[in-house]
Order: C-alpha cells, then sequence, then structure tokens
C-alpha cells in the first residue's frame, strides 16, 4: 500500500504505483485535516472577497459572483477548461498525475471537500484513468487545461481510459458503483490551480531516465569489453580524484559489469611491464574518448537525475495551489504555488544530459559499425555477405536520425515563454510542454541504446569471444538471443527492434546504479 497524507511520497512510490500494482490508502490525521481545512473555509468565506470562490477568475477576478452562482462557477470553470487537444496522456502519466494531485490535496491547505481526494484514491485504485490531453497548459496558473480534464473526468464527465481504451466517465462509474463529485466549495480551482501534470509526468520520466542511464552504462561497459580496452579509465584508483559522486558511480557501475571479463586488458601488463621496441603501436595507447570517457561523460547525467529527483519530490510534497488556506492560522494567502518554474527547469535539464547520453550512444555504435574505426569487426557487423547484405546499415540511419531529433528538442521551453490570459499571466514556465518534450526525449533515446545492443551481441558473435566474457555480458547475450537471432539475411527489423527495447527497459530496471 502507498500512504498518501502525513508523509512524503518518494519516486519510489511512484514506480509501485505505475509499474509493481501498488494500492493507494488515505492517511486518516492527513484525512481529518483535509476536513478540517474545509469546514474552516466554509466558514471563513461568508462576507470575505476571496479569490475563486465569490470572485472570477484571472483578470475577471475584479467580479463578484453571487452566492447562488458560486457552486455553477465551479462546473463553468471544469467544463470551458477543458479544451485539450494532441494525443491523451498513457495510462501511466494520466494514473501518475492523478497521485501528484492528490498528494497535494492531502497536505490540508486546499480548501477542498475530503470526497475529492477519495474519489481520486477509488480512481486509482481501480486503474480508472483519467483522460488528459498532452497540449493545453502552459505551466504557470498551473497545469490548468489537463487538470480540467481530471476534473472533468471526477464530476463524471468527459470520458476515462479503462485498458488502454476511453470510455464514457458515467458508464464506467455506474459499473464500478462510483458516484461523480459534487462540487461543495472550491473543488474546481482546488483541482486545476496547480503542478500536478507536469510533475506526474516528471516523476515517469524520472524513473525511465534512471533505467536509461542504466542501460547506457552497461553498454558503455560491453563495447569496452568487446574493444579490449584498458582497465584503468573506470578504475577506483583514476576516478577517485575527480571529486563528482556520479563519475564514481559510474565508473563503479562499469566495474561492477565487467568485474570477470577476461577481455579488458590491464595497462601494466601490455605497456609497463616489458620493453617496447615498436617504433610505431600496432595497439591504441588511448581508447577513442566514447570509450575511454564514459565515466566524465555520464557522471553528470547521474547527477544531474539527483537533482532533478529532488525537485520533483519537493514539488510533489509541496502545496502548489492558490489560494492557500491555512486554518491553523486563520487565513488565506493569496499568491502564485501554481508556478511551474522548479519543474520546467528541472525538465529541461533532464532532456539535455539525456541527449548527451544518446549522443555517447550514438558515438558508440558509429565506432562499432565503421571498420576503419574499430579494426576489429566488418562493415556494419555484416555477418552477411559484404556488398551484397546489409548488416545493421539501416538500424543506424534510425539511430542518427533520432539523436539529431533529440538534439532540436533539448532547446529549454524554460526559457519560452508567452504572455496570455489578457496578459494576468505575463509570464508563464511552459511546464507541461518541458516534461512532455523530455518524455519524447527519453523514449528517443531507448531506440538509439536499442540499436547499440543490436550491434554488441552481433559483434560478440563475429568475435566469437563468448568464453571470454564477464558473466554479466553473457546474461545479456544469452537473454538478447532468445529473444531474436542473428542479422544475417536482410529482412524487415522493426519488430524485433521494438522487442528488444522492451528488453532494454526491463533491463534498466534491474541495474541501479545506487
Amino acid at each position: 500500500m502507498i500512504t498518501v497524507g502525513n508523509r512524503k511520497l518518494s519516486v519510489d512510490d511512484f514506480e509501485k504505483l505505475l509499474y509493481q500494482n501498488g494500492k493507494v490508502e488515505l492517511d486518516n490525521t492527513a484525512r481529518e485535516k483535509v476536513v478540517v481545512n474545509f469546514d474552516f473555509l466554509q466558514s471563513y468565506a461568508q462576507n470575505k472577497v476571496i479569490y475563486g470562490i465569490n470572485t472570477g477568475f484571472g483578470p475577471m477576478a475584479q467580479y463578484k459572483i453571487s452566492e447562488d452562482d458560486q457552486r455553477q462557477l465551479q462546473y463553468n470553470l471544469i467544463r470551458s477548461h477543458s479544451a485539450g487537444s494532441g494525443q491523451p496522456f498513457s495510462e501511466e502519466l494520466s494514473r501518475a498525475t492523478m497521485l501528484a494531485r492528490l498528494n497535494s490535496l492531502m497536505q490540508g491547505v486546499s480548501g477542498v471537500h475530503v470526497e475529492t481526494a477519495e474519489l481520486i484514491r477509488d480512481l486509482l485504485n481501480k486503474k480508472i484513468s483519467a483522460c488528459i490531453f498532452e497540449r493545453g497548459g502552459v505551466g504557470a496558473s498551473g497545469d490548468l487545461v489537463q487538470l480540467a480534464h481530471l476534473a472533468l473526468n471526477l464530476i463524471g464527465e468527459g470520458e476515462v481510459l479503462v485498458d488502454g481504451k476511453l470510455r464514457p466517465a458515467n458508464e464506467v462509474y455506474s459499473e464500478n458503483g462510483l458516484k461523480p463529485l459534487d462540487i461543495h466549495l472550491r473543488e474546481g480551482l482546488g483541482l486545476m490551480n496547480g503542478t500536478s501534470a507536469m510533475t506526474g509526468v516528471g516523476m515517469v520520466n524520472i524513473i525511465q531516465a534512471k533505467r536509461l542511464l542504466s542501460c547506457a552504462t552497461i553498454l558503455s561497459a560491453i563495447t569496452n569489453e568487446l574493444m579490449k580496452s584498458f582497465d584503468d579509465h573506470f578504475s577506483e584508483e583514476l576516478n577517485h580524484v575527480k571529486l563528482h559522486n556520479g563519475q564514481t558511480k559510474i565508473a563503479a557501475g562499469i566495474r561492477t559489469v565487467l568485474s570477470d571479463s577476461k577481455l579488458i586488458r590491464k595497462r601494466p601488463e601490455h605497456l609497463y611491464h616489458r620493453r617496447i621496441v615498436e617504433a610505431v603501436f600496432t595497439d591504441k595507447v588511448q581508447e577513442y574518448y566514447s570509450l575511454r570517457c564514459v565515466p566524465q561523460i555520464l557522471g553528470p547525467v547521474y547527477d544531474t537525475l539527483v537533482e532533478v529527483q529532488r525537485v520533483l519530490e519537493d514539488e510533489v510534497n509541496s502545496a502548489n495551489d492558490n489560494p492557500v488556506i491555512d486554518h491553523e492560522r486563520e487565513m488565506v494567502y493569496h499568491g502564485g504555488n501554481f508556478h511551474g518554474d522548479y519543474v520546467s527547469l528541472a525538465m529541461d535539464k533532464l532532456k539535455i544530459v539525456i541527449t548527451k547520453l544518446t549522443m555517447l550512444s550514438e558515438r558508440q555504435l558509429n565506432y562499432l559499425l565503421n571498420d576503419k574505426l574499430n579494426q576489429k569487426l566488418p562493415p556494419f557487423i555484416n555477418l552477411g555477405t559484404l556488398g551484397l547484405n546489409f548488416g545493421l546499415q539501416g538500424m543506424q540511419f534510425m539511430a542518427t536520425s533520432t539523436t539529431a531529433e533529440n538534439q532540436t528538442l533539448s532547446f529549454p521551453m524554460y526559457l519560452h515563454s508567452i504572455s496570455n490570459n489578457n496578459d494576468n499571466q505575463d509570464i508563464v514556465s511552459m511546464g507541461c510542454n518541458a516534461a512532455l518534450m523530455t518524455k519524447r526525449v527519453i523514449d528517443n533515446s531507448f531506440d538509439v541504446l536499442t540499436i547499440q545492443l543490436f550491434a554488441v551481441v552481433q559483434a560478440i558473435d563475429f568475435l566469437k569471444c563468448h568464453t571470454r566474457l564477464s558473466s554479466f555480458t553473457t546474461k545479456v547475450y544469452d537473454e538478447f538471443r532468445a529473444l531474436v537471432g542473428p542479422v544475417l539475411e536482410d529482412k524487415p527489423r522493426y519488430n524485433d527492434i521494438q522487442t528488444i527495447r522492451k528488453y532494454l527497459v526491463n533491463l534498466g530496471a534491474t541495474f541501479p546504479l545506487n
């Protein structure tokens, strides 16, 4: 069970919900706080001007709303802002958004009725996901459009996702014995004014980015192994003198993969403890940067992931709506906690380092496929007839193209503000855009690393080095070959690529770089 309220949620909690069939329960103490907070606001709001209860919204906040129209105001807000477009969120993105919003409401400062939290809990536990569209929010007054679609589903309108299919919300509610949410006071604004969509997407991104970094470390290690690299560039002795935690972690990860490899060479045995008589060395004294500098390149990726995770966990455990209802001080505070700059900047940092990771993978792939560089393998690791067959040539085009796409996508959304809402929202975060673009970069990166995995396995077959591989590499090779055979004849490979991509994602989950 994932207990929400009265404790901080972590990335691990999101991973349990999304990938380990976790269930959600509400902490009783936090639930009671939500009840007290709502009762306070209901009493305190009488004869006072409080934004979003007896006023219009945004630049129309100067208009007073009569008591008779206040509930209708909330319904109008939800329905009018359910104006998203593009593709619906996947179920994992939707469920992450719902958990993020639930946790924000359970802080007990949003002034919503406890039925709101209970309904989100029930939907999560029954695997009924809100239909949230990708396009719409600017991430400043929160993810207004995305969260409006969540709110629309909670009042029993629109469509919801069940088992990957969109179905009318009212039908699904009826089948599951659920009652749509009634507006009590400010549930519309309380659901919509916040950063939960960008944060939910961000949580999925950081989970997948950590898996991707593990995969990049594994593939970098195997690439070094097949090229019989020297071990000093990932040694503890070399890396401990550079005082960056990420570099240390990556080097340690490489050593774990290669701990019992018989292919990796020790420099003293080849270059220090014998007399050198050659005028020109046949062996490279130092490997190319894409092999030798892996700890220095992936180390900053590791450190950035740590920072991004901290930002996301701080955000998801925050009250990020407006106004903030403080029943303990008996005050209502108006401000901008819905502004998504923290998440937007974190997502931009994440996509930049993931693009660099992809560039490293693409360079290692190019090294393996270019016989003039590696001087060990045939062109494109072609195991068929040279000239007649093409090996991995077609796959490389996809990897190169996808890497270039990531480079373009890595322009920061954090710096791209457009004033809107009659200039009320005159500087915005574009946080949900940033998070969704980062997801695309991460998805792209898995495609590139998938082709690199094809290449290293194909190289093992050509080199016939199975008995000298590390036990870890042998395990990866055997698992790969159980799914897909060698590339010999030329035939369509897109289904094989998807099969190995799924395997790679799971491989990353089993090799955490702690």
